[in-house]
């Protein structure tokens, strides 16, 4: 016969039999006595044995309640041993995170982000809103954001961050995207002075959102198309229509027939990013800035 008993049947038969009593059992155990009498039926029942006497002066054992009631202490020290190792354990982090990041981000910085949290932390779900840095600092102060990856810095206008609060992201240095058969494929590094004559694909958005687009620092550039997504910008600088700037977080997904060159230029100050918040994180929210760091810090090469 198999026995397959729930462990508080075996503490009961312990407390039955260390107190000899059916009442001071049940008062050791917080049960009424009726409740544990049904208790001990029950594993009577599934012994498929008597194991125990009932007398006027209480209970004694039979042989079998005394060899069960001996396993049972090893079992429920084994079993109470498992739970406080349990216990000791770190809870795993659960929870969902609204993380807000600009169009290039998209790339390759928000998905590596949200597959190392995935990978690392299971139950941490990461909800990506793609937007202009306006956008995300307006859904950052109504709550719709834990996090947003913003872009500030050269070109960019000044963002009111009152009451936000801005930690600087590795996000390394702007480059040019060229297609393959251009004249400048198979040059590393171009200086600015040579672009002036380049026709210029650059992004289009909304009133107000910044784009990428011709060199910053170039006077009067020559826009020869305007396109909303990187996609199609990729598209038209491949077919050798013209060029395009493109941020290093973004230039690992360059498709074929596009290759990135560097740029000399004294005259850029560059641009950065920063990761915005508003208040402290959450358990869940502190894992994805933690996973958000590395993976910048990956695609800066530090």
């Amino acid at each position: 016969m198999s026995l397959d008993v729930h462990p508080q049947l075996l503490r009961a038969l312990r407390a039955v039999l260390e107190t000899g009593s059916l009442t001071a059992a049940s008062e050791r155990l917080g049960f009424t006595q009726s409740a544990l009498s049904k208790q001990m039926a029950a594993l009577e029942t599934a012994a498929g044995t008597r194991l125990f006497h009932r007398g006027p002066r209480g209970v004694d054992p039979t042989p079998a309640g005394t060899r069960l009631a001996l396993r049972a202490a090893a079992i429920l020290d084994q079993y109470d041993a498992a739970q406080r190792e349990l216990e000791d354990l770190p809870m795993p982090l659960g929870g969902r995170v609204a993380l807000g990041g600009f169009p290039a981000t998209a790339l390759r910085l928000a998905p590596r982000t949200i597959a190392r949290v995935r990978t690392d932390h299971p139950s941490v779900e990461v909800d990506f809103l793609e937007s202009s840095t306006p956008v995300q600092i307006r859904r950052l102060r109504a709550g719709r954001l834990d996090l947003a990856i913003l872009a500030s810095g050269a070109g960019l206008p000044g963002w009111d961050l009152t009451g936000i609060e801005v930690e600087p992201l590795p996000s390394g240095s702007l480059l040019l995207a060229v297609g393959a058969r251009h004249r400048l494929a198979g040059t590393e590094r171009v200086p600015v002075a040579e672009l002036t004559e380049e026709a210029w694909i650059a992004g289009r958005g909304a009133r107000g959102e910044p784009q990428f687009g011709a060199w910053p620092t170039l006077p009067q550039p020559r826009v020869v198309a305007e396109l909303g997504d990187w996609s199609a910008r990729f598209g038209f600088v491949a077919a050798g229509i013209g060029i395009t700037t493109v941020p290093r977080l973004a230039a690992f997904a360059l498709p074929d027939g596009v290759v990135r060159v560097e740029v000399d230029d004294p005259g850029w100050t560059g641009r950065s990013m920063g990761l915005a918040r508003i208040g402290d994180l959450t358990g869940p929210a502190a894992a994805v800035r933690s996973a958000l760091i590395a993976e910048a810090r990956l695609i800066a090469g530090l």
